[in-house]
């Protein structure tokens, strides 16, 4: 086949979108999150196109059970405001997590999408449990092949082993 020299652009059918589910149990939080955001932009399909919505659904399970590296269950804060005078109320991840542990992979997932409408329109389509269960059996997930965390995984227990 001859380069006709066009760029082919997706129209973003949502007929082609597939299912994942991931098990977050032990997973670094900003890891899980960038592969997260990357399938739901659609960045893993080689028909991405950065204007159109071409990403997939992303199921997150055992979101409970995430975890932070280093001093950051302690030191990390998450804020919120009320809209009134002086409504500011501050949080540490800890007392997050065991409230709202689905707010907090959803919050750590939305602030590496864009901030535009493409991008909260992307964000509806992750769904986070606290626990093992999930409604959306009769979409058929499949897992999500999360090479990078892992081969970040491996990299660190074997630098364990080392020392």
């Amino acid at each position: 086949m001859a380069y006709d020299g066009r760029t082919y652009r997706d129209k973003g059918e949502p007929g082609a979108r597939r299912w994942y589910v991931v098990d977050a149990k032990g997973l670094v939080l900003g890891r899980l999150a960038s592969e997260i955001a990357r399938v739901l932009r659609g960045k893993h399909k080689p028909t991405f196109t950065p204007g159109v919505d071409t990403g997939d659904h992303v199921i997150v399970v055992n979101a409970r059970e995430v975890r932070l590296t280093g001093q950051k269950p302690k030191k990390k804060i998450y804020y919120r405001h009320s809209g009134w005078p002086r409504g500011l109320k501050a949080m540490d991840y800890e007392a997050f997590l065991a409230r709202w542990p689905e707010r907090a992979v959803r919050k750590a997932v939305a602030g590496m999408l864009p901030r535009t409408p493409l991008g909260r329109r992307m964000l509806k389509k992750l769904r986070v449990y606290a626990g093992p269960e999930h409604p959306h059996a009769a979409q058929k997930p499949e897992p999500l092949p999360l090479r990078r965390i892992r081969k970040a995984r491996e990299l660190a227990s074997r630098a364990a082993e080392e020392a």
